[in-house]
């Protein structure tokens, strides 16, 4: 999967998790290929980053977009796949992508873009064990503790996990405004963390 982290979950912090999710098999964030320049391309300098990443656009959620998603998912992941690392997509891969997301229902692949952010911040605060809402703060903070209590995790790759996810801290997610995007994605939770976080597992 290419390193391209949808701008929108950096800004929220829940990135960090990516290093440590295998950890907690939580699928808490996901990675997709967005049609810009990555990171390291788009942003001069680290301190400069995060001031670039444009906000979230909080949206209600419906049935129809989260089945647009988990339909679309296949086509995408077999677009995104072949994407070499830290490259932006070219014109032709940003057709195709846009191609995939209008006919799952989509406006433009921008509009699934925001459908899969607005997903994975309220995925981002379920706890992956209980498979219910505790919020993003609570899923960084078991994460933690399950990292701490690793016997076998090597010392250099706990410390970076802890590093990363104590940052997360210091950057908290947004709080998710449409509250009924809560119950509507638990509905779909295990359909979306299969399709969603494969990337990740």
């Amino acid at each position: 999967m290419p390193a391209l982290l949808r701008p929108a979950l950096a800004a929220l912090g829940v990135a960090c998790l990516l290093s440590a999710a295998s950890f907690a098999s939580s699928g808490v964030a996901f990675a997709q290929a967005k049609p810009q320049p990555a990171p390291s391309q788009a942003a001069p300098s680290p301190q400069a980053a995060p001031a670039q990443q444009p906000a979230l656009k909080q949206i209600a959620l419906t049935d129809k977009q989260l089945d647009g998603v988990l339909a679309a998912q296949k086509d995408m992941d077999a677009i995104t796949e072949k994407l070499p690392e830290d490259t932006a997509p070219d014109q032709k891969v940003v057709a195709q992508l846009e191609e995939v997301a209008k006919k799952h229902g989509f406006a433009g692949y921008d509009d699934y873009n925001n459908v899969v952010d607005n997903i994975s911040l309220v995925i981002g605060g379920f706890d992956p064990a209980t498979k219910k809402y505790v919020g993003v703060d609570a899923v960084i903070k078991a994460q933690i503790a399950q990292i701490q209590a690793d016997k076998k995790m090597p010392a250099k790759d706990k410390k970076e996990a802890l590093d990363e996810l104590n940052e997360a801290l210091k950057t908290p997610a947004p709080a998710v405004e449409n509250k009924g995007n809560i119950d509507l994605v638990g509905k779909y939770y295990d359909k979306l963390v299969a399709a969603l976080g494969d990337e990740e597992n």
